[in-house]
Parts: C-alpha cells; structure tokens; sequence
C-alpha cells in the first residue's frame, strides 16, 4: 500500500489518483447479489440523468449481462460499492457487442477480420462517492484500460452521449467515428468513438502512470473464473447509491 494517504486537495493529480486505487478494491460482479447492487447503481445513475424512464423494479439491466464474452466490475472505495463498468472483448468467436446493434456499419467488417475490440459500457458512478473522490472516473475507466493490454486488443470503443466526448478524447485520445444514433434502452442518443490502443498507449501511461498495471493485476481481472470471483486491491508498489452519474451506454 501506498506512504501516502488520499486527499483530493493536496498532491499533484497522479499522486491523488495512485493514492485512491490504494483504498479501492476491483471486483468482478458473479453472483445475484453483486449483481443486485451493480443493477441499482446503474439505474439510480441512468435514471438521474434522464437517459431512461422510471420502472418498478429500480434495476437496469439487459442481455448483455449473461454473455461469456463480457465481465461486469464493481469499484469498492473502502468496501463500500461506488462506480462500476461492464466489458465486452469481440472476436470472431464471440462477435456480439453492445455497440455492433447500433454501429455495425462501424464494427462488423473489423470483428470479421479478426481484430479484438473491447466495448466499455455501463459506467456509472456513484454521485456521492465522486464528490468525496473526485479522481474515481479514472480509477473505474482504467479498468478498460487494463483489458486492452490483457487482450491485446485492436480497439478500445466508446459509446457516450455527445457532452461526454471530451473526456474520451482528452484522456485517452479517442477520435469519433460515428455521430450519436438512437441506442436500445436509452432515451439519449449515444455517438461512437474509437481508440487504437497500441498507437495510445505510451503516450498515455506518460502522462497519466495510474494507468499502468502489472500482469499479475491484470490476471487476477480477467483471467479466468477464478480470477473472477476474487477481489483485487491496487498495489500502487507493484504497479508503479440512490444518486450517481452515468458516463458511458
């Protein structure tokens, strides 16, 4: 663990971001109940934002839950749930994707040729949460991040709302590819922006080093069901909610 205690007033913005992944716990979502508290996050975040409607279950969630070709991540910020996303890694094996329904135009001729292509989704933060941690949408996107060097992926996409696309952009060098369309059980429309990720990635651990991981970490995430029912805490050493907020489809 981290020397350096969190505070989000003090420290340069990598400092204070190395600091929260030393209190945070990663955790792939298995069971009903982790699913549970995954799908109410998401619709008190979605909800709030007006990207969907109210219904009577306080849950959202959907097909792409259950696929073999996708993870679902909760962040715990000292054991509590605070931000989560869901990951679809597309091959030719598994060629299904959130984001092929609406861009397949985009994406289909990409999948068949036999690139990988990750589909971050889903991610929500918790309203409160982020006040306290301000740095919390860079613990919970680097995630993703980690998946595209775990899968060698070709692509990192990003499915958001056109406000969101700055963020993309400025972060991680995303370029828009497709200007938002209608998106299944979102009211909002969202747009498309894609990321070669090995063409990104040395610039972006230069500027942002949070976002390294070593490969331990990066098996404990995504290797495996046993990798998946297990909770994985930073080690910042090794590696060098009814109010929430969505960012992402």
């Amino acid at each position: 663990m981290s020397l350096v205690a969190y505070s989000s007033s003090v420290g340069s913005f990598p400092d204070r971001v190395m600091a929260l992944l030393d209190r945070v716990d990663y955790r792939q979502a298995t069971t009903d109940q982790e699913k549970d508290a995954v799908f109410r996050l998401r619709y008190e975040a979605y909800l709030r934002e007006g990207a969907i409607g109210p219904n009577f279950s306080r849950r959202l969630s959907d097909r792409f839950d259950d696929t073999d070709n996708g993870y679902t991540f909760g962040v715990f910020v000292e054991g509590r749930l605070a931000s989560s996303i869901r990951l679809h890694i597309a091959s030719r094996a598994y060629p299904d994707l959130p984001a092929v329904g609406v861009f397949e135009d985009m994406l289909k001729a990409d999948i068949a040729a036999g690139k990988t292509i990750i589909d971050p989704t889903r991610f929500v933060v918790d309203q409160t949460a982020t006040k306290e941690y301000p740095e919390l949408p860079y613990v919970t996107t680097r995630i993703g991040w980690m998946a595209g060097e775990y899968f060698s992926a070709d692509a990192i996409l990003a499915t958001v709302r056109t406000e969101h696309q700055a963020f993309y952009k400025r972060v991680f060098g995303h370029v828009l590819v497709a200007d938002a369309r209608p998106y299944p059980t979102l009211v909002k429309p969202l747009s498309l922006m894609k990321l070669d990720y090995f063409a990104m990635k040395d610039r972006v651990h230069r500027r942002y080093p949070f976002f390294r991981s070593t490969a331990f970490e990066r098996r404990m995430l995504f290797g495996g069901a046993e990798a998946g029912s297990a909770v994985w805490s930073f080690d910042s050493e090794a590696a060098g909610a009814d109010t929430a907020t969505a960012l992402v489809g």
